[in-house]
């Protein structure tokens, strides 16, 4: 019993010493991008490699076998339960990924999944938007009118809060491990994902929209480490000198309410081209990304009725002419491809890339 205090202390000290070590993505991010502030949507997925949210995750492990896991992560609830020889893990709570509900009893055991069939993101102009995707995907409020860009504008808007996904691995591994519809099963049986759950389905439609060609005018490139991510967006804008924003609400998120462009809210970043990253559902962090022209980013302060204030991140589509006729955005804003301006909110875990000047 002595010698238990000295223990823990040297113990404690390399916790701390772990927590605030700088990772080689940090280091990567510094020596290319030195005059970069780094958003909270790439920092996020890096402190959390090292440190634990604790109002994003609890652990409970109960003797030999059995575990709890109770996780309010970033999306709808989800509730697996796995019965198998050696013990019990239950897992609950609103995870990352869509409605979910997986039942294994074991080897050669029933299996239960059920959950809604993914659809295509919003933000990937070359896909038609789905009866569920325009009743269910909370992305359709994002979409707006350029014209609609200015102080004293209302909208009627929600910013939910937003935990950390699965953050970044590193560069070497990320680039070992091949991102496609064909090598999946082998991502799913390192990551212990069962092959026919939702998550499963989520990670098939990433891999698939990854394998898609580009839209009409777009490059694109699914990054997998940051150092990927920095390396497309500046070769892409052929520059260093770039900014990297994401939207900011509050800590605890934003309602549905109806918030107010501030007076001089509207400031438009430099240049017509913009790489934006989408956050990705994947076992590891992955970012849909694509350098759009003929476009304009925006940032936008707002002010909610409740006195919430938001620094939103905006980006509007000036030709839209090869765009899915019935994607989300025509559909829900009434109008035909190539006709208007099409703008949309950023959500916090996706991130725009300009030139600074």
């Amino acid at each position: 019993m002595g010698h238990s205090l000295p223990l823990l202390s040297l113990l404690f000290v390399v916790a701390v010493a772990t927590t605030h070590a700088t990772s080689p993505a940090q280091v990567y991010w510094r020596s290319v991008l030195p005059n970069t502030p780094m958003p909270s949507a790439i920092s996020d997925l890096l402190s959390s490699e090292t440190v634990a949210d604790e109002e994003a995750a609890a652990s409970v492990n109960v003797g030999k076998g059995v575990g709890v896991h109770v996780d309010p992560g970033n999306g709808k609830p989800t509730t697996n339960v796995h019965v198998s020889p050696g013990g019990t893990g239950v897992h609950v709570g609103p995870g990352k990924v869509k409605p979910d509900t997986n039942v294994y009893a074991g080897p050669g055991g029933a299996h239960v999944s059920v959950g809604p069939v993914p659809y295509a993101g919003p933000f990937l102009y070359n896909y038609a938007a789905t009866e569920t995707q325009l009743r269910d995907d909370p992305s359709v409020a994002l979409f707006f009118l350029e014209k609609d860009l200015r102080p004293g504008k209302k909208m009627t808007l929600h910013f939910p809060e937003v935990a950390s996904g699965p953050a970044f691995l590193p560069r070497k591994e990320a680039d070992a491990i091949p991102l496609s519809v064909e090598k999946l099963p082998e991502v799913l049986g390192r990551f212990a994902i069962q092959p026919d759950s939702v998550e499963a389905r989520w990670m098939r439609k990433t891999a698939q929209e990854c394998q898609e060609p580009a839209a009409g005018g777009e490059k694109k490139f699914c990054a997998t480490s940051l150092e990927s991510m920095v390396d497309f967006s500046t070769s892409s804008l052929g520059t260093r000198d770039v900014r990297a924003v994401s939207t900011t609400v509050p800590k605890k998120g934003a309602p549905k309410q109806e918030y107010t462009i501030v007076p001089s809210g509207v400031r438009k970043l430099a240049g017509d081209e913009l790489v934006a990253c989408h956050a990705e559902t994947y076992a590891y962090a992955v970012f849909y990304c694509h350098l759009t022209g003929t476009t304009r980013a925006y940032t936008v302060k707002m002010v909610g009725k409740d006195g919430a204030a938001v620094d939103a991140a905006a980006v509007c589509h000036a030709d839209t002419a090869a765009w899915n006729p019935k994607h989300l955005a025509f559909q829900v804003l009434k109008v035909k491809p190539g006709t208007v301006p099409i703008c949309h909110f950023i959500p916090q875990d996706h991130v725009v890339w300009s030139r600074r000047t």
